[in-house]
């Protein structure tokens, strides 16, 4: 009898009620991608050119002058911070991590900095990150006293602007292009809707950094876009050219295949052209299946939330089935995900603030009655 493909890798399938994360594979590729990528591996093709195609297809779907093709958008960031410093000096490309000579002072504002995990893709190329402003908020004066002739960019996450008391992308770029200083953005999940990927250009950034895992792309893809000189800075540090070229960047580690360029660049088509409303709305429907199949439990409620992608519950749109436990329930919500998780197929579900949730983003229909059954046979188990 031949083993399944988990059997052969030793690992254990997961049913992904957690929604969209690195360590769970990102997202599913749809059969259409899958089809697509198929006849991408029918012949090979030459890399530099395939990033340049794929960059200029991306830059007319955001609205930029140039974009390029990145392992994630944790990569991105990096190169990005790298195209700063360097710009398209191929002795500075070489040079990096070492920042001797270089502009390597990256500023962020303080607000912003403290909750934002990520500041660590900016260190990788060699910069040293500066504050400005303080627990009180950031004022552009804050921002103006942090520049030195030392600074390469500004740097600030998208889903942080505007929080714990700091200025607007639009205003700290007028200030930061006053000294010719460059704005990079980590706009890594921002992409819903689709118009948004345009608005941080138009807001002044001149580099902007997305994930392709949460429009349906691989867990491995990602890109940046902006002014045409930065992205050829990108292009320069990056993997393509080591053997080939004159120099030994920087980036060579960052390395791709055909097929994690091709696929990051036709699910963004693909999400410019999507149906969200019909999208959503099968998320609602699941949830909603999810919680008539689970029926009456003991102690537990139900009811439907959105699970927003900086992990926050909210009203809508709905995408999640949401179980509360109260001094009546046979099972707490630590015990449920344990006893999820252990199954074969292992559940992996969130556990929030005692509470379990089946974000079904990630679902197919198939996965509703196993995930209910096994939910009731945990509760039965441990009455």
């Amino acid at each position: 009898m031949t083993s399944s493909i988990f059997d052969r890798l030793g690992v254990q399938p997961v049913i992904n009620a957690s929604g969209i994360y690195t360590d769970l594979g990102g997202s599913k590729l749809s059969p259409q991608l899958w089809a697509d990528l198929t006849q991408l591996n029918e012949y090979y093709v030459r890399i530099p050119e395939l990033l340049e195609k794929t960059g200029a297809s991306i830059a007319r779907l955001i609205g930029t002058q140039a974009a390029r093709v990145t392992p994630g958008a944790s990569a991105a960031i990096a190169l990005a911070i790298a195209a700063c410093m360097t710009g398209e000096d191929g002795a500075s490309w070489e040079q990096l991590p070492d920042t001797s000579g270089l502009k390597n002072e990256v500023v962020m504002l303080y607000g912003q900095l403290q909750p934002y995990k990520y500041a660590v893709c900016v260190r990788i190329p060699g910069a040293r990150i500066v504050t400005a402003g303080d627990g009180a908020g950031t004022s552009l004066a804050q921002i103006e006293a942090a520049f030195t002739a030392r600074t390469a960019a500004v740097f600030m996450p998208a889903h942080l602007e505007g929080l714990n008391g700091t200025p607007s992308l639009k205003a700290i770029a007028q200030l930061a292009h006053a000294r010719s200083i460059p704005v990079v953005v980590d706009a890594a999940y921002m992409n819903f809707p689709p118009e948004i990927m345009r608005s941080y250009a138009q807001a002044g950034a001149d580099l902007v950094c997305f994930s392709a895992k949460y429009y349906g792309g691989p867990n491995a893809g990602g890109f940046v876009g902006g002014r045409a000189d930065l992205i050829r800075a990108v292009a320069g540090l990056d993997f393509t050219r080591f053997e080939s070229g004159k120099y030994r960047t920087f980036g060579r580690p960052f390395k791709m295949g055909r097929y994690e360029i091709a696929a990051t660049t036709l699910a963004l088509q693909t999400w410019f052209q999507t149906d969200h409303e019909a999208r959503l709305q099968g998320y609602h429907e699941r949830a909603a299946t999810l919680q008539r199949l689970l029926g009456s439990l003991p102690g537990i409620a139900t009811v439907l939330r959105c699970f927003t992608l900086d992990e926050r519950l909210a009203n809508g749109p709905v995408n999640a089935l949401v179980l509360s436990f109260d001094a009546g329930a046979k099972i707490a919500a630590a015990g449920l995900c344990t006893a999820l998780a252990a199954g074969s197929p292992s559940i992996a579900a969130v556990q929030e603030a005692g509470q379990v949730l089946f974000v079904t983003e990630t679902l197919e229909s198939a996965h509703l009655g196993v995930i209910a059954e096994r939910v009731r046979a945990a509760v039965t188990a441990a009455a």
